[in-house]
């Protein structure tokens, strides 16, 4: 598996190495020293999530302020725009997002450590989406940033109407909201 440094350090891309025949393909999706030996500490991951959204369905942007969640995200059918915002008021991408494309057929997927805000848009018809957390989803915990914070400004790349849950909608702006210390 290869990793590839994004423009957030913390942030990281894993491509894997995929072994393609006439028979199909094969690949190693997850492997924990490959992964650990990359991002320099211990995981421990303790829930897997799976969702299926349409065209131009955005969620996020997501975090929670305690039990915070690091997420492995990948893409099993179709192509998202991936996204995490660095809410860790120490740092100095603070406020900074990065983006990453990723789709059943490339097989990347994006580490977003804890810290960060997460969301993604889908591209194509269908995608469904699988990521591992670092801690459970804890509902009095989560908070939401404003997709289009104009402060963040990501450069979401969509046309026509994009379709939120009125949770996603009611995101607050950075400026507003509660950060990691």
């Amino acid at each position: 598996m290869k990793a590839i440094p994004l423009s957030i350090v913390d942030v990281v891309l894993f491509e894997p190495y995929v072994f393609v025949d006439e028979r199909g393909f094969f690949f190693e999706s997850y492997n924990q020293r490959v992964f650990e030996g990359t991002i320099g500490r211990p995981v421990n991951f303790v829930q897997d999530n799976h969702s299926r959204s349409a065209k131009n369905v955005l969620r996020g942007l997501h975090y929670q302020v305690q039990q915070a969640q690091g997420k492995l995200v990948r893409v099993v059918e179709g192509e998202v725009f991936d996204v995490a915002v660095d809410l860790r008021s120490s740092s100095n991408t603070f406020g900074k997002w990065v983006g990453a494309h990723l789709t059943a057929e490339n097989k990347r997927q994006l580490w977003i450590p804890e810290g960060f805000a997460h969301g993604f848009v889908v591209l194509s018809d269908v995608a469904e989406v699988l990521y591992k957390s670092t801690e459970f989803y804890a509902p009095a915990h989560e908070r939401c940033l404003a997709w289009n914070d104009p402060q963040v400004a990501i450069d979401w790349p969509v046309t026509g109407e994009l379709f939120l849950s009125e949770k996603d909608k009611a995101g607050k702006r950075l400026v507003g909201a509660e950060y990691f210390g």
